[in-house]
């Protein structure tokens, strides 16, 4: 007991930390079961990187400044997801090309602005973060983006679930899937950028990918997939703050690698899909 709650009793700032990551565990999953069900699974990397030259603008003006960088990671993030829409469309090519080109120029411009200030610790948090060190701006940013993210997506339930499961059905009960994909990739955006606080740019993405992807060997249902998601995402941020304190490790990569570790746990032993229940089946339909 004094090993699970001791670090978080006897430190604050490893309460802000936990505090932080289970407002990220809280939205960020939710959005991830929707992009591993339209199968873009990668946009919120390439939107995690899209970000990095307008929190490096950000930096460069103010420094330090949660707003600052907030607001032009915004800007750039929704202008690389925008932007890439636009060209597919103006070029009649795939939208995923353009944003994987528009998310290397913009991670190379975001690096290279940084590294202007010739302090490779700047750059060291601008892409790995530092989850022992969110303050106030940062926590509120976490807790404001989660507060925003959560009915948004309730209001949004039925037409995402829709365009889906059932594009070509949404399109036909014109349930605005248009308009609501792109409130759905500002809400990417914002959780992102919330993430990004703690985790860096290089790592934004994972409590919000990993728990939704392992999700899917939990449950077959939307709601079940939510759920799950949601509380293998305050697993991972509990279990690899913990790891963190206790074997003195990066709290950033500790908790992606509790998450990836509940992932592998859900692959081998989901009862969806999962490996031990494909073996256990076999037999029974052998004979």
């Amino acid at each position: 007991m004094e090993a699970l709650f001791g670090p978080f009793i006897e430190f604050g700032f490893m309460r802000r930390a936990l505090v932080g990551c289970l407002a990220l565990s809280v939205a960020a999953p939710l959005l991830g079961v929707f992009l591993m069900l339209r199968r873009t699974s990668l946009t919120a990397e390439v939107l995690a990187h899209g970000v990095t030259p307008g929190i490096a603008a950000g930096f460069l003006i103010a420094g330090l400044s949660v707003p600052a960088m907030s607001l032009g990671g915004l800007v750039a993030g929704l202008a690389v997801a925008v932007g890439a829409g636009a060209l597919s469309r103006a070029t009649g090519g795939r939208e995923d090309a353009a944003l994987t080109a528009l998310y290397l120029i913009a991670l190379a411009l975001g690096v290279t602005l940084v590294s202007l200030r010739g302090d490779t610790g700047d750059l060291t948090h601008l892409l790995f973060g530092q989850v022992l060190g969110v303050d106030d701006p940062a926590l509120l940013l976490m807790a404001g983006v989660a507060t925003l993210t959560l009915p948004v997506l309730a209001l949004g339930w039925r037409p995402l679930a829709l365009e889906c499961f059932d594009p070509g059905f949404a399109q036909a009960e014109g349930v605005g899937g248009g308009a609501w994909h792109l409130a759905f990739l500002g809400l990417v955006v914002l959780n992102v950028l919330a993430a990004f606080q703690a985790m860096g740019t290089l790592m934004a993405v994972g409590l919000m990918m990993l728990p939704a992807v392992a999700a899917r060997h939990w449950s077959r249902e939307l709601a079940g997939l939510a759920y799950a998601a949601v509380g293998l995402a305050a697993a991972a941020s509990l279990g690899g703050l913990l790891a963190s304190y206790h074997l003195d490790l990066p709290s950033g990569p500790a908790i992606v690698l509790a998450a990836g570790g509940l992932w592998v746990v859900s692959v081998v032993a989901g009862p969806v899909d999962g490996l031990l229940a494909r073996w256990l089946r076999r037999p029974h339909l052998a004979g």
